[in-house]
């Protein structure tokens, strides 16, 4: 299975500059495309359902063609879901760190830019 990098993604507690909003998570994210080093900072709700160490660690995030074989097999850290048209997500734990597959779909324009 093969898989591109896509950004890194901290957690922080300070409102950032341009966030969205992912209503099914709770959760403001940034553009990793606005950063140089492509890192998307999460802002967590208090009574966002994420928990653990999703919510506690930086994650790796990585684009791929199928869903259902990157993450196969995986200690999964959140199932995967829709935060926006075209994009599902998923969250894994690996070797001790937390890593994001995202499958991008036709529709998807969302970091579109970065490949």
């Amino acid at each position: 299975m093969s898989k591109t990098f896509h950004h890194i993604g901290l957690p922080t507690s300070e409102r950032q500059a341009n966030e969205s909003y992912v209503p099914e998570t709770k959760v403001w994210v940034t553009d990793p495309a606005d950063h140089p080093y492509r890192v998307e900072f999460l802002r967590f709700e208090s009574d966002s359902p994420v928990t653990g160490p999703l919510r506690d660690m930086p994650h790796v995030a990585y684009r791929v063609e199928d869903m259902t074989a990157a993450i196969a097999g995986k200690e999964i850290v959140l199932e995967p879901f829709t935060p926006m048209p075209g994009l599902s997500v998923a969250f894994i734990m690996e070797d001790g760190a937390v890593i994001e597959m995202m499958k991008f779909d036709g529709s998807a324009t969302e970091f579109s830019h970065l490949k």
